[in-house]
Order: C-alpha cells, then structure tokens, then sequence
C-alpha cells in the first residue's frame, strides 16, 4: 500500500532497486577478515621434456585467510597441458590447502605457453542489509614448456681397426658413446661379432644429452687372415640400432728369411778382400727380435748390423760381408743369425777362393793385314784376356810400325779374372811395300809387357772399267723401257768400293745393284741400264759411277732415240642403242684398233651412270695391225634421252680416244583392271568410277561417260604410286548412289 501524503517515506520500486545495486556492488569485493587464495609455485616452466614423453609438476592450492573458500573450478590452457586434480568444488577453511597436478606433454619441437586458472568464491554476513554475500574470484598461473627431440647416439671412433695381430695375442681399443641429441637416453643391449669382446661397461646405462660413456673392445684372434665384423648398440634413442664396424687381421709368429741364400765371393787375389751385401727379411705377420748375428769361417767378417735389432712384418736389414783371401786356396764359412722368429737360427752359408795374381793373353796372337790399297786402311778387332786368377790392370798401350794405329781402347783398364777387353788396330800404309810393328801393353800381370805382331803389305789402289764403255739404246717406242746389261770390273791391284751410280740425260736410268757394292781385285758386277721415253727424237746421257778407285767418277757415255706411237682407232666412234625400256639392259660391240706400232690401252671411263664398258681387261697391249673388243652396255633406270662417251686412254698419239653413246629410254605402261558386283536394283543405267591419292578421299571421277558394264580398265596411273578407287551406280533418271567400299591398288616402279 503507497502513502504518498509522508515526505519521509521512500516508494516501493525506488527501495527495491536501491537494494539490487547493494548487493552487485558486494559480489566484487572480498569480506573483512578474508584473503585471496595463494597457488604455490607462482609460475610453471617444463623447460625441456622430449617429444613423445610428458612430465608433471604439483600446484598446491592454499587458503591463506580465516574465512572458507570454496574452489570451483579448474582449468588449464596450452597446447601439450593437462589439469589432474581433487573433484570439485574443494572448500578449504582458513590455513587449509589442496594438490592438483599439470603434466605437459609436447606434440613437436617448440615452445608453449599457456595459464593455470582456478575459480573460488568465499561467504559473508552483509552490513546493515542482513543475509550472506557470496563473492567470486579468479587466480591465474602462468605455464609454459619446450618440447625438444629424442636422444641421438653417436659413436667415436666410427670404426676399429685393430691392424695385424699375433695369433695368441691380443688388442684393446677405446670406444666412446655420445648422447648428441637434446633428451636423456637409455642403451640397453651392446653385441659384437667373430672374434671380438667388449669391456668395461655395464648396462642398461642412461646418458643425459651431451654426456658420454667409453669403454674397451678386444680383438683376439684365433687363427691367421683378415676378420670383419661389428658392434651393434640398442638404445631408445632416434637411432635405436648404431653399427660400428670392427676389423683387425690375425697374423703368423715371425719367420725370418735371407737374400742370398748363401754368399759365393768366387776368386780374390791374396791378399784382397771382396764385399757382398747381404739380406735379411721378416717374411711372417709379426715383429721378430733378432739377439745376436755372428760370422765363422777363415776370413769372412760381417758390418752394418748391430743387434738387438726389431724387424716389423715385412721389414728388411742390410749388412756387409767381406772375404779376405790369406793364401790360394779354398775358404767356407756361416753367418747365424739368433731371434725369436720362428726359426730361431737361420744360418747363411759362405764361400771363397784365394787366387793367385793376374796373368795377360791375346787372342790372336798376333795380326796380318794382308794386301791394303795405298791411300786405304784396314782394321782388325784385338782381344786381351785376364787369365789369371786375380785383377789386372793395364796402365800403358803403344803402337809401333808405319802405317799402324791403334784404337777403341783407354788406360787405366782393370780386367777381373776371366774378363776380356777388345780394341782395334789399323793399318794405312803410304806405300806399295811391306810393313811390320808391335802393340806393346803394360800391366800389373805376372807378364808386365805384352807384344802383339803386327804385318800388312801396301798395293796399288783399285781401279774400274766399264764393259760396254757406252750404251746405245737405239729405237724405242714413246712409253716403252728397254734394259741393257752394263759390266763394271776392279783392274787394279786392291778391293774398292762403289758408293754411288747416277744416271743423267732425259728417259735414262739404272737397276739390278744394291750400293755400296765392294769388288776385290779382278772382281766384277753387272746391272741394268734403261732407257724410257716420254717423247720422240734422239737423247744422249751418262752413267756416272762414284767408287774408292783411282779413276772415280767412271762416266759411260748413253743414247737412244724416241719413236711415236701410232694411232688408236675404235670402231664404230658413235653407238645408238635406239628405245630401250626402263629396267632392262641392252649391250652393243665396239673395236679398238691398232696401226702401224703396237698400242697399250690403259684405262677407260665412261660418264653418266646408265652406260658401262666390259669384255676388256686392261691394261691391254694392241699388237701392230690388231683389234680386240669390248661391250657396251645401256642399262636406263629413268625415261627419256641419254648420252654418254667412252674415253680410253692409251700411249697411242691420238689419246684418249673418245666414242660417243646415246640411246632413249621408254617407261613401262601400267593399268588397273577394276571390277564390281552388279547393282540388284533393276533401274541401274550404268556406273561412274572414282579415284584418289589418299586412302579416304577425295575422288575424282575419271570416266568421262557412264561405263554400263561392272569392270573399267584405267591406263593413266603413273608407275610407283598408290591409288584408291571406288564406284557408284547411277539410275535412268541420274540419281547417283553413295560410294562403294573402297579398293586399293599399288603401282610397281618403273
């Protein structure tokens, strides 16, 4: 009920509108004696959590105040976050706490980020207005996270290689696993294969990223040769099967062995000594230790190796052994070499002889140059030989007597027992007369001086006729050679030698004698001298002989006279072969003649590709007077006219002789036969025949009136094309039917 008649009095709807805006005001706003609800810890960083994992951390929720508050709700943001808790609502009283729990667990590689929101809403009395007030609020955490990769294994080294290994023994080396990648992983499981073990480490073994762990592999081989195998790692790492290949090779127990097998110094002079390398090698797979190395037997001794002495698989040692000869006899003795190899004593045997001092002999004994042209030389080999049993050398050589030299031979010369040195000793005399000498050597042989003989007698120098003193050639065809015998004989009194025959003049020339060519006293050769004109008329040359004799050059006078050749005559000079068809082949005869001298033909040619010459084998000689024959052939390959000319080319005076050809060529006649089934109607008054080029169409028509009867023959087709015909009926009134199936017809060429 409204009393508006008291200005105290407040109307109804104004009370009640005063009272709604009260109570929103209060529902911000938190009551006396309360608090805000407290999360512990204030922020949450997953800082690294591989991908595929999740981890967990617990938010502890705490009411601070003395007043309860009831937890409503609980939410997380983010992607990869999950909220795991009480159920709610929770209610705490003042001091009381409560657990929930986010767990991240990334989708990829990056960072996250997102919040912890929890809603609660606390209970009051109101002032002054009576009843409870509920307030609600909000607290917020910040959440992030990173997801990061999965651990990466790696190995170092990528490989073993143990390298040669005794058999018996063994070889450790160091292994060392790496977690490269960005989270922890775990190997659980290492294998190896054939002859390899792995120590020092104990599994399953966690490594955080970037740590390590080392350990051994041992290779122990069991018998000799190469041995590959691997070592297999199985971790839940991104890589979870790592392969490390592992290889070493067993090898044998050392095994030394000498080159030479033994040692010959053969004969020293008494009193020398002789030095010869010796080596020793370690042919097994392992080192070998060599102890001790000693010689025996009468003067032998060893140098250059001292021992101990480590020879690794395959290394060699050097080291001299001399042999000193104390008297002429016979000497043997041993190197032993003591070590660890598998044979422990290898034993070089040693032998020499003590020989007596060098001795010199000459073979021949001495020499005789006989006959030798005055102003010539003759030269002969001389050998001296060291047959004694120890090194000579030779410190002098000398010559005497006239017209003697000596050369080919240098001092001071060392011969060895056995060895020989050859030189040469020549003989120029100056005069028609005997002479004699000696080749004096000084050594330090048992035989100082050795004299070798020396005799030659000079003769008068030799001398060279001709036989004929010249040539006469007389007549000879143009083109034609005719070889006349020349004899040249030594009239002195000692060999000579021709080096060299030139002949000169036009058409002239020589064979039958290979140069230099050496004719002794009264000795005598024979060759060829020619004579080839090219032209007509008389010529004159020489023969110019270049010798050692007293009268080089020897000049042999030479002539001879050119005639022409006569005429070559052909018979019929033109051939007209008329109409041939092309594709066939039609042939005529010609003669070739010859006059009053006899004529070589020596080659023909014909031009244009459709005419050819047979039956003639050249070159032909043409006896004076005579014929032979020969084929023409006109074989057309397209129609129309055709010329050519036969040339035949010959030494006659009239070369080259030319007949003409010609002939015409006339295409094969082609037609097509064509043929149908009759039309059934009964009004046909007859047919039109078309054709065309291409298989389809267009065709034209080519009967130029109606055919009435079911076959046509077309003669006007062109050899080496393909056509396509088809027909059409036509009734009385001229209506025309469509085409018939088509038919296809192939020309042959020509």
């Amino acid at each position: 009920m409204r009393n508006l008649g008291s200005k105290n009095s407040i109307p109804f709807e104004f009370v009640c509108l005063c009272l709604f805006l009260a109570i929103f005001s209060l529902s911000s706003t938190a009551f006396a004696g309360g608090g805000q609800l407290m999360l512990n810890p204030s922020t949450i960083n997953f800082s690294a959590v591989s991908v595929g994992t999740s981890q967990t951390q617990a938010v502890t929720v705490t009411n601070p105040g003395g007043s309860k508050m009831t937890v409503t709700q609980a939410t997380v943001s983010g992607t990869g976050f999950t909220l795991s808790g009480p159920n709610y609502p929770v209610t705490l009283s003042g001091g009381q706490s409560a657990t929930c729990y986010v767990t991240f667990n990334p989708q990829s590689t990056s960072s996250v980020s997102g919040n912890l929101s929890v809603w609660y809403s606390t209970q009051s009395n109101g002032k002054g207005h009576g009843g409870q007030i509920s307030t609600t609020s909000t607290v917020t955490l910040p959440v992030s996270g990173t997801g990061v990769g999965t651990g990466l294994l790696t190995t170092n080294p990528t490989s073993l290689i143990f390298g040669n290994i005794q058999m018996g023994n063994s070889q450790t080396l160091t292994e060392t696993l790496t977690n490269s990648g960005a989270a922890s992983l775990t190997i659980s499981a290492v294998s190896t294969t054939s002859s390899f073990v792995v120590s020092g480490l104990s599994l399953p073994i966690k490594l955080s990223a970037s740590q390590s762990v080392s350990f051994s592999v041992i290779f122990s081989p069991t018998s000799s040769g190469t041995v590959a195998g691997s070592m297999t790692i199985t971790s839940n790492a991104s890589n979870p099967t790592v392969n490390v290949p592992l290889s070493g090779t067993g090898v044998s127990q050392g095994t030394l062995g000498a080159n030479p097998t033994s040692l010959s110094f053969g004969g020293v002079t008494v009193g020398n000594n002789k030095s010869l390398s010796e080596t020793v090698t370690n042919t097994g797979g392992s080192s070998v230790t060599i102890s001790q190395v000693s010689a025996s037997g009468t003067g032998f001794s060893l140098s250059g190796i001292t021992a101990p002495l480590t020879l690794t698989a395959g290394q060699s040692a050097t080291f001299t052994v001399t042999f000193t000869a104390a008297s002429a006899t016979g000497a043997s003795g041993n190197v032993s070499i003591i070590s660890n190899a598998s044979n422990a004593t290898l034993n070089i045997p040693l032998s020499g002889t003590g020989v007596s001092q060098g001795s010199l002999g000459s073979n021949p004994t001495s020499l005789s140059f006989g006959s030798v042209a005055v102003g010539n030389n003759n030269s002969l080999s001389e050998t001296v030989t060291n047959t004694g049993g120890s090194s000579v050398t030779i410190s002098q050589t000398s010559i005497s007597g006239s017209g003697f030299s000596i050369s080919g031979i240098t001092t001071p010369v060392t011969l060895t027992a056995g060895q020989s040195a050859t030189f040469t000793v020549t003989f120029t005399p100056a005069s028609a007369t005997g002479a004699s000498g000696s080749v004096s050597i000084i050594s330090n042989a048992s035989n100082t001086a050795l004299s070798i003989p020396l005799s030659g007698t000079g003769v008068a120098p030799g001398q060279l006729a001709a036989s004929p003193a010249s040539v006469n050639f007389a007549s000879v065809p143009v083109g034609s050679t005719v070889s006349l015998v020349q004899t040249l004989t030594n009239s002195g009194g000692s060999a000579l030698t021709i080096s060299q025959i030139t002949p000169s003049g036009a058409g002239f020339g020589m064979s039958g004698i290979v140069l230099p060519l050496s004719l002794a006293a009264g000795q005598s050769t024979t060759f060829s001298a020619t004579f080839a004109p090219q032209s007509g008329g008389s010529f004159a040359g020489n023969l110019t002989i270049t010798s050692t004799g007293s009268n080089s050059p020897l000049s042999v006078p030479l002539s001879g006279t050119g005639s022409l050749p006569g005429q070559l005559t052909i018979t019929p000079v033109s051939l007209n072969f008329g109409s041939v068809m092309v594709g066939t082949t039609q042939s005529q005869t010609g003669v070739l003649s010859a006059g009053s001298s006899a004529i070589t033909v020596s080659s023909v040619g014909v031009s244009g590709s459709q005419f050819s010459v047979g039956g003639i084998s050249l070159p032909v000689t043409i006896a004076a007077g005579s014929s032979v024959s020969f084929q023409v052939a006109f074989a057309p390959q397209t129609a129309g006219a055709a010329s050519s000319n036969v040339t035949f080319v010959s030494n006659a005076a009239n070369s080259p002789t030319v007949q003409s050809l010609s002939g015409t060529a006339t295409a094969p006649q082609h037609s097509v036969t064509l043929s149908w089934n009759t039309s059934t109607s009964s009004d046909v008054a007859g047919y039109n025949i078309y054709r065309g080029t291409v298989s389809g169409g267009p065709y034209t028509r080519i009967n130029s009136t109606l055919n009435t009867a079911p076959y046509y023959s077309d003669s006007t087709v062109q050899a080496g094309q393909t056509y396509y015909f088809v027909t059409t009926a036509v009734d009385s009134s001229g209506l025309e039917s469509s085409y018939s199936n088509q038919a296809q017809a192939v020309v042959p060429s020509p």
